[in-house]
C-alpha cells in the first residue's frame, strides 16, 4: 500500500508541475528545442523512478518495470499522432494544446488503471484470457503492418470521432483523446500484461511513458517522417509479445533478462534502419558540391 501512496503522490506533483508548464507555455509558445528538453526531462524522471524501483524492490521489478516503459513509450509515438490530428481536426489553437494534453493524460491514468485492474485480474482467475490476448496483439501486429507507410486510418478513425462527438471545442476535443486513448488501451494494456501482471509495475510504466506525452507531441510530426521504420519495428513488437504471451502459459513466462534486451533489439534495429534510410535520402555533398 505505501508503493501506491508514493506512487500516486509523485505522480499528482508531476501532473501538477506539467500543468504550471503548459500554463507558461501558453504565453511563451512551445519551441522545438524547449519540446526537446522537456522529453529528455520526461525520460530521464522514468529512469529514475526505475532506479528507485531497483534500489528497494530489486533488479527483477525494475527489470520488468523498464521492459514495460520501453513498449508503452514506443507505442505512445505512434499513438501522438493521432492525438495530433484530433487536435489539428477540432481546430485547437496551438496555445492550449499542451494543456488539453494534460488533461487527456489524466483521463487516460484513470482509465487505464482501470483497464490494468479488470486485466490483470481477469489473467489471475481466467489464464485462458492470456491466449486471447495474444491473439489481439498478434493481429494488432499485423494489422499495423499492413498500414504501416499510410495514415488513412487514424484519419478516417478521426473523423468518424468529429462526427460523433459533440459540444463544445476544447470539451469535444478533450472527448476525442480520452476516446482514442481507450482504443489504445485496448493494446498497450494486454502487450505490458505479456510481460507483467503485476498492477503496480503495469501502470506505474503506463503512467511514467504518459507523462511526456505533451511535449512529445509538438516532436512527432518530425518524428514519424524520420522514422519510417517504426511502425515496421512496432508492428513486429506487437506479434512477438503475442507470440510471448501465449508460449508464456505454456512453457512459462521469461524474465526481464530476457525480455528487456529483446524489446529494445527490435525498436533499436528500427531505428537504426530508419536513420541509415534519411541518411541515404540526403542529397549527396562534396567539396565540389557549391559550384
Amino acid at each position: 500500500m505505501l508503493k501506491w501512496i508514493a506512487l500516486f503522490g509523485a505522480l499528482a506533483v508531476l501532473l501538477t508541475f506539467d500543468l504550471w508548464l503548459a500554463r507558461r507555455e501558453r504565453h511563451a509558445g512551445m519551441t522545438v528545442r524547449a519540446a526537446a528538453l522537456q522529453s529528455a526531462g520526461w525520460v530521464a524522471v522514468a529512469l529514475t523512478f526505475g532506479g528507485v524501483m531497483l534500489a528497494l524492490l530489486g533488479g527483477r521489478e525494475s527489470g520488468l518495470y523498464f521492459a514495460g516503459y520501453l513498449v508503452e513509450k514506443s507505442l505512445s509515438l505512434d499513438n501522438v499522432f493521432v492525438f495530433l490530428l484530433i487536435l489539428t481536426s477540432f481546430g485547437i489553437p496551438q496555445a492550449d494544446r499542451h494543456r488539453l494534453l494534460t488533461w487527456g493524460i489524466v483521463a487516460a491514468l484513470v482509465l487505464r488503471g482501470l483497464f490494468i485492474v479488470v486485466g490483470a485480474t481477469a489473467l489471475h482467475h481466467a489464464s485462458w484470457i492470456a491466449y486471447v490476448f495474444a491473439a489481439l496483439l498478434i493481429w494488432t501486429g499485423w494489422r499495423m503492418f499492413r498500414h504501416r507507410h499510410d495514415s488513412a486510418g487514424e484519419t478516417a478513425f478521426v473523423e468518424s470521432l468529429k462526427r460523433r462527438i459533440p459540444g463544445r471545442l476544447g470539451t469535444a476535443a478533450l472527448a476525442a483523446l480520452v476516446v482514442a486513448d481507450i482504443v489504445f488501451a485496448i493494446d498497450s494494456v494486454p502487450s505490458i500484461l505479456a510481460i507483467t501482471d503485476d498492477p503496480f509495475i503495469v501502470f506505474a510504466a503506463n503512467a511514467f511513458a504518459l507523462l511526456g506525452l505533451a511535449p512529445l507531441f509538438f516532436l512527432v510530426a518530425d518524428l514519424v517522417e524520420r522514422l519510417y521504420y517504426l511502425k515496421t519495428a512496432l508492428a513486429a513488437l506487437l506479434v512477438l509479445i503475442g507470440i510471448k504471451m501465449a508460449a508464456g502459459e505454456l512453457w512459462g513466462k521469461l524474465g526481464p533478462e530476457v525480455s528487456l534486451p529483446l524489446i529494445a533489439a527490435v525498436l533499436g534495429v528500427g531505428v537504426v534502419a530508419s536513420l541509415v534510410r534519411e541518411r541515404e535520402r540526403e542529397p549527396a555533398t562534396s567539396p565540389m558540391s557549391g559550384r
